[in-house]
Parts: C-alpha cells; sequence; structure tokens
C-alpha cells in the first residue's frame, strides 16, 4: 500500500529551519552574554585589585615622605650639633691661645726688647714695644720665625723713641705684626705656662 503526504511539508521543513534558525541565534546570543558578563566581572576585580594596589603605594609613599621629613629634620639637628661642637672646640683652642702666646712671647724675646703692648684681633697679633738697637728687632723677628705657635712675622714700623734728654741712650719704637697658628701637636697640658713677658735691660 502506497502512502501518500499530502500535508504541505515544505512549509513544515521551513518552519523547523527558522525555529532551529532563532533558537541557535538565542543560545549564541546567551553564550555571548555569559562571555561578556564573565570578562566583565574579571575586568571588575582585576579594576579593584588595581585601586587597592595603587591606594596601598599612595600609604606607603605617604609614610616614606613622612620618615625623609624625619630624616631631613635629623640631619639639620645633626649640622646644628655639629656646628655647636666646632664651636665648643674652637672656644676650648681659643682659651688657652693667650697662654701659649705669652709663652712663645716669653721664650723668643732677645734681650734689649722691652714689649709694651699686645692687641689681639682674632688670629692676628699687634706687638708694640722698645728696641735697644734695630738689630734686636731683626733678631726678635727671626725668633718668632721658628716659634710653634707664632708665624708671619711683619714688622710695622720702627722709629727712634722720644727720650729724656738727660738720658744718654737711643732707644726705638717699634710695632710689628704676627699670626697665631696651631702647631699638629698641642703641648701637654700644664707644661705651657704664663710667665711673665721679659722685660730685659740693655
Amino acid at each position: 500500500m502506497i502512502l501518500i503526504n499530502l500535508l504541505p511539508h515544505r512549509e513544515e521543513k521551513r518552519k523547523r529551519r527558522e525555529t532551529a534558525f532563532y533558537v541557535g541565534l538565542g543560545m549564541s546570543f546567551i553564550a555571548g552574554l555569559l562571555v561578556v558578563g564573565v570578562i566583565y566581572v574579571m575586568l571588575e576585580q582585576m579594576t579593584a585589585a588595581q585601586v587597592g594596589r595603587n591606594n596601598f603605594l599612595k600609604s606607603e609613599i605617604a609614610k616614606l615622605d613622612e620618615q625623609i621629613k624625619d630624616i631631613a629634620t635629623l640631619r639639620d639637628e645633626i649640622e646644628a650639633l655639629r656646628a655647636r661642637q666646632r664651636a665648643v672646640e674652637d672656644l676650648q683652642s681659643d682659651r688657652n691661645t693667650p697662654v701659649h702666646l705669652l709663652n712663645e712671647l716669653a721664650k723668643y724675646t732677645p734681650e734689649g726688647i722691652y714689649l709694651q703692648g699686645i692687641r689681639q684681633t682674632g688670629k692676628s697679633v699687634v706687638i708694640n714695644g722698645v728696641a735697644a738697637t734695630n738689630e734686636r728687632v731683626s733678631e726678635f723677628l727671626r725668633n718668632i720665625g721658628r716659634a710653634d705657635w707664632l708665624e708671619n712675622p711683619e714688622l710695622v714700623e720702627i722709629k727712634l723713641a722720644q727720650t729724656n734728654q738727660r738720658d744718654a741712650r737711643r732707644l726705638f719704637d717699634f710695632s710689628m705684626k704676627v699670626a697665631i697658628k696651631s702647631p699638629a701637636v698641642e703641648a701637654p697640658a700644664g707644661a705651657a705656662s704664663a710667665p711673665a713677658v721679659k722685660a730685659n735691660k740693655s
């Protein structure tokens, strides 16, 4: 027996193909949405993680800035302390300068030299005195050139002194300038005394 299908089979196939197409399209759309959602969630997590790292870096940078400020303050304090230390050391060394100065003058002043005045300005000292002869002044200059605490002796002026007419001696007023130096090795404490400046008679 032969069966003949009289239904519109072409319409049925076309409808099935359309249905399959729309179903496939819907599934593709849903799959696309799922992929986009997963990517969006991943990007949000990555962004949140990066924001967290950025905030952590900002907080650490702020801490480092505070530490740098503290270090700068400490450096300023260290420099101030060093400056005070240098000032104290300078005062300590300058405290013994008059002692060394008088000691050297007493040691190297030759006979025939009478010292009348000593004036110190910083590291420079002006010495005024009276000499029996010009040669005594030259000897005084040479002696100071060998001193440990004095250097660069320089004769400023020498002239005939005004004396009493009844005094037959000829004396010379002189003025000289010397510089104070610090020797490499300072004399032991107590060894450098302050003896009186010589007042030798010609």
